[in-house]
């Protein structure tokens, strides 16, 4: 989604990041939260919410459906779902947001029926929607596919035990939101553990679900009669924490990282103090301080609580600068090392093979123009451009704004030289 703002961001390397930066909300719990105000017909209010451009394309799929939504203040949202008029996602939002499909789930615990095409979102590769399908069909939904559109259909949701093919975590999060309507228990079997999991089920607690076990690979729901609703507010934003610690790794003195939840970084964590950074984690802070010589790692991006695949490529940017080579692992979308291309342009020295990244450092990295070619290759090469010789001009960073609020401006806060360009 294009906003209004610049859509390219001008930044000239060389300068060091010191100082505090606050960490807004999570974009990829956010989503899933305001699919799930739609189960109930109270009032929903959801704090601490990042004002992204993700956030305004779910609040506009919500209203196309009917709920009213609007922000009570700047980080705040009002969801009133009362008197839903439609069931079928506009398939115009669907396709520039993934998380959009996320309301499949809720209208059938709602409705019984729910309708959407395919979602679209980044070109990182292939996030089938294959689970989210068989689980509703084995609650009992007809599931048809015509005309481009999943229709999903059930006089009465049946709770029943679901293997996931793989945890995928939109495919877990939009079966608890069908789950907690269904009738009995319904068992969830290789759910994923991701925090926004957890933190969904938190919410659909507070509204009046039954729901055991997220955080772990097997879920058990008890389908209740209805939900209220309720005033929630949201996890840190790991990714956007982890995005600024590996930036203050790269081409930081000290900086304070706020308003975070560091075990929800752990791996990262671990792999940065491997590269040589010092990091000091405290109950909602971290601390990193950036050393030289960086040394080379092995990374492998899997599902949480492993590395997270969407700060694989901010962490190829850091092995740039580490001595030695390191190998990256990307398990998780086929895609997601596109990137590299953009970074060779900047020159950066990386073999792919596969989904296999081969980083030879250091390198010295040289101002260049790129393009964002999704929301975390945007920020990589904005850190490319912090460490890099003379002045990097980065294109598309509406990607960017979908996915990190006022990214540019915390940057500049902390001393980078970075200016956002029309």
């Amino acid at each position: 989604m294009t906003t209004e703002k610049g859509d390219a961001l001008l930044i000239t390397g060389g300068a060091c990041l010191g100082g505090r930066v606050r960490i807004s909300g999570a974009k990829n719990a956010a989503l899933p939260l305001m699919a799930a105000a739609l189960l109930t017909p109270e009032d929903v209010y959801l704090e601490n919410v990042p004002h992204i451009d993700d956030v305004e394309v779910q609040a506009a799929v919500l209203r196309a459906l009917g709920a009213e939504v609007g922000w009570v203040d700047e980080h705040t949202l009002r969801i009133r779902a009362a008197n839903l008029t439609g069931y079928v996602a506009p398939t115009q939002l669907v396709q520039r947001l993934r998380g959009s499909f996320l309301v499949v789930g809720a209208l059938l615990g709602r409705l019984g029926r729910a309708a959407s095409c395919a979602p679209g979102g980044d070109v990182i590769g292939q996030r089938p929607i294959d689970v989210h399908l068989a689980g509703f069909n084995a609650l009992g939904a007809q599931v048809t596919f015509q005309d481009s559109i999943y229709q999903c259909e059930a006089d009465r949701l049946e709770g029943a035990p679901v293997f996931m093919d793989y945890p995928s975590v939109s495919g877990t999060e939009n079966l608890l939101m069908a789950a907690v309507r269904a009738r009995g228990e319904t068992l969830i079997v290789n759910a994923a553990q991701e925090p926004e999991v957890v933190e969904l089920a938190a919410m659909l607690n507070a509204m009046g679900a039954e729901i055991r076990g997220a955080g772990t690979s097997v879920i058990r729901v008890r389908g209740v009669d209805r939900l209220q609703g309720t005033r929630w507010r949201l996890i840190p934003d790991r990714i956007e924490a982890g995005t600024f610690a590996i930036a203050a790794a790269l081409a930081g003195e000290e900086v304070v990282i706020e308003d975070c939840i560091p075990e929800h970084l752990f791996a990262l964590v671990w792999k940065l103090r491997e590269v040589g950074a010092e990091v000091i984690t405290r109950e909602d802070h971290i601390l990193v301080r950036g050393r030289r010589p960086l040394r080379a790692v092995n990374v492998q991006a899997v599902p949480y609580p492993g590395f997270a695949t969407d700060l694989q490529s901010v962490m190829g940017v850091l092995l740039t600068q580490a001595e030695g080579i390191s190998v990256v692992h990307e398990r998780v979308y086929d895609n997601r090392l596109l990137y590299v291309y953009e970074l060779r342009k900047m020159g950066a020295d990386i073999e792919v093979s596969g989904q296999t990244a081969l980083i030879r450092g250091p390198i010295p990295l040289f101002g260049a123009e790129v393009s964002a070619l999704d929301i975390r290759s945007g920020a990589a090469l904005v850190l490319a451009g912090l460490v890099a010789r003379g002045s990097t001009l980065i294109r598309n960073v509406y990607h960017l704004d979908r996915g990190y609020e006022n990214f540019d401006i915390k940057l500049r806060q902390l001393g980078a030289a970075i200016e956002r360009m029309g």
